[in-house]
C-alpha cells in the first residue's frame, strides 16, 4: 500500500494565493464586463529591459550554431553570471562573497522552500509572522510542526512583528536553530537597519544558529543606510544564507532566474556536534536534484550588471516606486495607517478590519485586488497589502476606485 506523507494533511486547504484567484474568478463571472485591476500578487507587468532582451536574443542565435551551441551547463550557474553577481552586488559594497560561493537557480522561492532539506528534523525553526508562505509550509511538509492550535502550528516560534516594533521581529528569548528573515519585507514592506541586523547575527552566532536571509527585494532600497545583503555585517559569512532574484530585479518573473549565497564558512553541526559545511551539502543536493538555468536566461540576467542594465533596471525599480509613494499617499490621505512603499514595492495597510472582509470590499465595490494580511499569518490580521506592480494609470485608476468605495 502506497501511503501518503501525512505532513502535508496539516496544510491548509488553500495556499493564499489560490484563494484570492478563486475569489477573482468567481467575481469576474458575475461581473464580465468590469475592469478588475490587480494589485495583489506581487507579479511584474513592465517588459524585461531592452538590454536584457538583446542578449537573450543573442544567446538564443548562439544555440542555432554548432560552434557556440550549449548543452547541459554547471548545476551551479556559468561562471561569467556568478563573476558579475559577486562583482556588482557584493565586491563592490565591501561584502566578501566570492562566485564559486554563488549558486544560480530558477527562483528564489524554490531556494527557500528547498534548502530545509539539508536540516534536522527536529531543529527549532523561528519564523517571522506575518510572513511569506512557503517558509512555513515547506516546514510542515517536512515533519517539524505539530498540527494547527488557534491558528499556529506546534513547534514553530513565531517571531511577531507587529506596529509596535515596526514589524522588525525582536530577537527570540528562548533558542532556536533556524531563523527566516525577509528584507525589504514580504508582506510588509518593513526595512531592518544594519544595527538591527547584526544583533541577529551575533545572536546566531553566540547559539550556532542559521539565519535564511531573503533579499529578493534589496534592489528597492533607496536608503544608502540600510543593508542591502546580510554579508555587509560582520560575522554574517559564518551564520547565514542569502537568497536574491531576478524576479523583482528585472522582471523575471517568468524568465525564472536567481541566486543564493552560501559562504564556505557557514556551518551545520552533526548530532555529536561536528562541524558540516553548508556550501558542500547544497552543491551535493543540487547536482542530484537540480540541472541549471538555461543558458539564454543566464546571458540575460548577466546583462543586469552592464552599464546599460544597471541603468534600464534602475528606470524599472524607480517606476513601481513611483507607484509604490502614489498608493501610501492616498491610503494615508484615506486616513489609513501604512508600512512599507519607501524602500518596498509593498504597502501595508491598517484596514481597520477583517483582512478577507476588507479584500472582497475592494473587489466588490471598487473592482481592485489586494491581498488579504491574515493569509500571511495571525498577525496579519486586520491589514491588507497592496503592490506596486502594475502600470502607472492602472495605479491611479484603482487609488481613485478605492477612495469612492471607502468613502462612500
Amino acid at each position: 500500500m502506497i501511503k501518503v506523507n501525512e505532513n502535508y494533511l496539516k496544510l491548509k486547504s488553500s495556499y493564499l494565493f489560490s484563494e484570492i484567484a478563486k475569489r477573482v474568478a468567481s467575481f469576474q463571472s458575475q461581473n464580465p464586463g468590469r475592469k478588475v485591476i490587480k494589485l495583489g500578487i506581487g507579479d511584474v507587468t513592465l517588459p524585461l529591459p531592452k538590454v536584457c532582451i538583446e542578449a537573450l536574443h543573442k544567446a538564443v542565435d548562439e544555440m542555432a550554431v554548432k560552434d557556440t551551441f550549449k548543452g547541459y551547463g554547471p548545476e551551479q550557474g556559468y561562471a561569467f553570471l556568478r563573476e558579475a553577481v559577486a562583482q556588482n552586488d557584493y565586491c563592490s559594497r565591501g561584502a566578501d562573497v566570492s562566485p564559486d560561493e554563488i549558486f544560480v537557480s530558477d527562483g528564489a522561492k524554490c531556494d527557500t522552500a528547498n534548502i530545509q532539506e539539508l536540516f534536522a528534523k527536529d531543529i527549532r525553526v523561528a519564523i517571522p509572522d506575518p510572513v511569506y508562505p512557503v517558509y512555513l509550509d515547506t516546514n510542515v511538509m517536512a515533519g517539524r510542526t505539530g498540527h494547527v492550535s488557534d491558528g499556529r502550528y506546534e513547534n514553530i516560534v513565531y517571531l511577531e512583528c507587529t506596529a509596535e516594533n515596526a514589524f522588525v521581529p525582536d530577537i527570540p528569548e528562548e533558542r532556536v536553530d533556524l531563523i527566516y528573515l525577509c528584507f525589504p519585507n514580504n508582506p510588509t514592506g518593513a526595512t531592518i537597519t544594519k544595527d538591527r541586523l547584526a544583533q541577529w547575527v551575533e545572536y546566531a552566532r553566540e547559539s550556532k544558529a542559521l539565519i535564511l536571509y531573503d533579499a529578493a527585494y534589496e534592489v528597492f532600497i533607496r536608503d544608502d543606510a540600510l543593508p542591502r545583503t546580510i554579508f555587509e555585517i560582520e560575522g554574517a559569512r559564518e551564520v547565514a544564507v542569502e537568497f536574491r532574484s531576478f524576479s523583482k530585479t528585472a522582471g523575471f518573473t517568468g524568465t525564472r532566474c536567481a541566486f543564493t549565497v552560501i559562504p564556505k564558512d557557514c556551518c551545520t553541526y552533526t548530532s555529536s556536534g561536528e562541524k558540516i559545511g553548508l556550501h558542500g551539502l547544497w552543491n551535493r543536493r543540487q547536482t542530484t536534484k537540480f540541472n541549471g538555468v538555461s543558458y539564454p536566461v543566464q546571458r540575460a540576467a548577466e546583462a543586469v550588471y552592464t552599464a546599460e542594465g544597471k541603468e534600464q533596471v534602475k528606470s524599472l525599480i524607480d517606476y513601481y516606486l513611483n507607484n509604490a509613494r502614489h498608493i501610501r499617499r492616498k491610503m494615508i490621505d484615506l486616513g489609513y495607517e501604512c508600512t512599507g512603499g519607501d524602500n518596498s514595492p509593498y504597502i501595508w495597510v491598517n484596514a481597520r478590519r477583517d483582512s478577507w472582509e476588507f479584500f472582497d470590499l475592494l473587489l466588490e465595490k471598487a473592482g481592485v485586488v489586494c491581498t488579504p494580511g491574515a493569509g500571511f499569518g495571525r498577525c496579519g490580521q486586520g491589514y491588507v497589502r497592496i503592490s506596486a506592480f502594475n502600470d502607472l494609470e492602472s495605479v491611479e485608476e484603482a487609488t481613485e476606485r478605492i477612495g469612492q468605495a471607502l468613502s462612500a
